[in-house]
């Protein structure tokens, strides 16, 4: 009942917030807009078990954008390995997979503004009693870390668990974010890396199975991605601007970050 009245109050919110902003906000005039994900980074972007549907605050959040631009949001998928270079190359018009904005990427493509701030965490099984925080997972060398390549997963995982060297043996490498939290689950790596949010989103999904544990490692600001110069980023930013305001993201996150966990 309590998921079905933040459902009903999210909806409230995006048709109310629409109406208000919409005569501010740039008119696309229908235009499509291609978009790409992952589909592998619960809470943001997934594959719905039971519609096979893809789900997440991502999809809410950028259908939400194509609604107050007049604009239409045609959904693609890609793995994260080639995503970046991809829209770089113009194939999408915009991507999103909880891309960190940094320095490096902004030499290969537009951002938006920041829509969610997050904080890099040790995702662990629930009964994982040898160490409790980076310095005494990082001082046993039979301890290892999955994290999935060229990713912020990772590059804390070099940086600011282990001794900087990318090609530690320590760090196991996965094609998917998900394959690396399975390999968790199953014992074959005894950490990974995330945000809070899709920590939250496994443990909600798995009760029983995962903890968080230790200090923040760092925080990260997550941007939509664009080809070079395109003419999106600044409308994009325009209608995001207008649904942090109205209080939209504020039930996005409630809808996705604490309901859908509990719920599960």
């Amino acid at each position: 009942m309590h998921s079905l009245k933040i459902i009903l109050a999210t909806l409230a919110l995006l048709s109310s917030g629409a109406a208000v902003q919409a005569q501010d906000l740039p008119d696309l005039g229908g235009r499509t807009i291609v978009a790409v994900t992952e589909n592998a980074y619960v809470p943001l972007n997934f594959t719905d078990p039971k519609t096979g549907e893809g789900v997440g605050l991502e999809y809410d959040l950028f259908n939400e954008i194509g609604k107050r631009l007049n604009a239409k949001v045609e959904w693609q998928l890609a793995s994260w390995d080639v995503m970046i270079q991809a829209v770089r190359d113009g194939q999408f018009d915009v991507g999103m997979d909880g891309i960190t904005i940094n320095d490096e990427r902004k030499q290969m493509v537009d951002f938006s503004a920041p829509y969610l701030t997050s904080e890099q965490f040790m995702l662990v099984r629930a009964n994982e009693d040898r160490f409790t925080d980076a310095a005494s997972f990082a001082a046993n060398d039979e301890f290892l870390v999955g994290a999935q390549a060229g990713t912020t997963n990772f590059y804390v995982a070099v940086y600011n668990v282990l001794d900087g060297d990318e090609a530690n043996p320590r760090i196991k490498l996965f094609d998917t974010f998900g394959a690396s939290v399975q390999a968790l689950q199953a014992g074959d790596v005894d950490t990974v890396l995330m945000d809070q949010t899709s920590a939250n989103g496994y443990i909600g999904a798995n009760p029983g199975a995962f903890k968080v544990i230790g200090e923040a490692l760092g925080s990260e600001d997550f941007g939509f991605i664009f080809t070079p110069g395109s003419d999106l980023v600044e409308p994009v930013n325009a209608a995001l601007a207008a649904i942090m305001a109205d209080g939209t993201m504020d039930a996005l996150k409630q809808k996705w970050f604490y309901d859908y966990n509990a719920a599960q």
